[in-house]
């Protein structure tokens, strides 16, 4: 695709505002700082890219890799304001779970040990990750919120903060998983995702294509778990003060 034929592609942002406009939503703003800012963040990340895949060093993957999990931390970790120490701590479950997809794609062989393969599935990992923690935290302040009066009434019975705190931790990790399992169930048949999309489009066998969308399927799944839980056990104190009184947030 040329840059010619890809500058036509500002219709679809141009009706966007337009219809902004029509209806007063006051989104012109962010909708031209979000159209800039993603064609430069693309185009540069493209030219990385190119870079490290030619170089092939590994300590230019793993750069890359870090800063994908520092910036999906500091994003999600906006969804936990007020809570001390939380973006380590999402940090620390994305990068638990990073750590583990690998460990397992390229142990059984599923994937070679290239950076082409191993940056462009981290990335999608790490970023539905993101997505999971930020679901997370929305919900858990939301239960916390609505739940207070029953969590302090189990912490004056005796309960441990883990003990008052569960029954908002289980529905608030169930919650964050919904997005993701239900594009798994629905995958293929309501959507073409991306990754199967983009070989095809670039002439790959479709059924090539379906078998590493598979592999990303059932890879977000595992990961949108396993980041849930383990943010769920890093942060479940952070909702309490030291003499375990519910915190103010």
């Amino acid at each position: 695709m040329s840059y010619i034929a890809l500058s036509f592609t500002l219709i679809f942002v141009m009706i966007t505002m337009l219809v902004s406009m029509w209806q007063k939503l006051d989104l012109e703003k962010d909708i031209a700082i979000g159209t800039i800012r993603s064609a430069i963040q693309l185009l540069i990340v493209g030219y990385v890219l190119m870079f490290v895949f030619q170089s092939k060093h590994p300590m230019f993957m793993l750069l890359i890799i870090s800063v994908m999990i520092t910036v999906a931390a500091w994003n999600a970790g906006k969804r936990g304001k007020g809570l001390p120490g939380i973006r380590w701590r999402i940090a620390l479950s994305i990068g638990c779970t990073e750590v583990l997809m690998m460990v397992l794609l390229l142990g059984l062989h599923i994937i070679e040990a290239t950076p082409q393969y191993i940056i462009p599935i981290s990335g999608m990992t790490i970023g539905n990750a993101m997505v999971v923690s930020g679901l997370f935290l929305n919900h858990m302040k939301r239960e916390v919120e609505s739940n207070k009066g029953e969590v302090e009434t189990l912490l004056c019975l005796g309960a441990s903060a883990r003990q008052a705190i569960q029954d908002s931790l289980k529905r608030s990790i169930k919650s964050s998983m919904i997005p993701t399992i239900d594009g798994m169930k629905t995958v293929g048949i309501v959507q073409l995702p991306g990754m199967m999309t983009g070989m095809i489009v670039a002439g790959a066998d479709p059924v090539e294509a379906v078998r590493y969308q598979i592999l990303i399927v059932f890879a977000f799944t595992a990961s949108a778990a396993i980041t849930s839980i383990i943010l769920g056990l890093l942060s479940y104190r952070l909702w309490f003060t030291k003499d375990l009184r519910m915190a103010s947030l």
